[in-house]
């Protein structure tokens, strides 16, 4: 009996010894992936665009993989467009503003388990319609214009019947643009939107009588 005891104490220390370890081998908690900081680019197939035609966005997400993307649009037609990279990363959607007008446009990668989001630098668009126009000036110079001031050679603006006075106006023409303000009204003329001062149409190289491209 006395070497049973031991023997029966030892069996008792062993499990007692062996349990906790048992229990040690195993991990308490589930590892979770550590995020990672992402980044967004974003391109446009153009910085111009005529109403009712549609723009090529594009840009990448960085860490590669598949991503959650949101492409946002602030201006006269606001929208979202969401969309899913590839798997390298990268992803296009197009956009047609039903609008004239500026507009300024952003990707912003959705926050995920891997990845941060993040957000892309901002880029910027214009909407232009198609306008018929005419200049001024020659016989004129030295009077007074509608919104103040006097029309001389060097006058850089547009006459347009309704839009405020000192409203900016975008305005290209074959491949050339400048940006001025409404400084007078009119043209009186059917069929035509702007009158543009000498100086303004020797910028555009405009001819004389024609269509130009207007955000307004």
């Amino acid at each position: 009996m006395r070497f049973i005891l031991p023997a029966v104490a030892a069996a008792t220390a062993l499990s007692i010894g062996i349990a906790p370890a048992a229990a040690n081998s195993h991990p308490r908690h589930r590892h979770h992936p550590q995020r990672v900081k992402s980044h967004v680019s974003l391109h446009l197939s153009g910085h111009t665009v005529l109403s009712g035609n549609g723009i090529a966005v594009r840009g990448k997400v960085r860490p590669s993989g598949r991503h959650r993307v949101k492409v946002v649009f602030h201006g006269p037609d606001a929208g979202v467009v969401a969309t899913t990279t590839r798997a390298n990363g990268t992803f296009a959607v197009r956009w047609a503003p039903k609008e004239i007008g500026d507009y300024s446009v952003r990707a912003f990668g959705v926050h995920d388990r891997h990845t941060h989001g993040s957000s892309s630098k901002g880029r910027r668009l214009t909407s232009y319609r198609q306008a018929g126009a005419s200049y001024y000036g020659p016989g004129l110079y030295g009077n007074g214009v509608a919104c103040g001031g006097t029309l001389m050679p060097g006058t850089l603006g547009v006459a347009n019947r309704t839009l405020p006075c000192g409203t900016i106006v975008k305005i290209r023409y074959h491949g050339r643009s400048v940006t001025v303000p409404v400084i007078d009204r009119g043209p009186y003329v059917a069929g035509r939107d702007y009158d543009l001062t000498e100086a303004t149409r020797n910028k555009l190289g405009f001819p004389g009588i024609g269509t130009i491209l207007a955000n307004h």
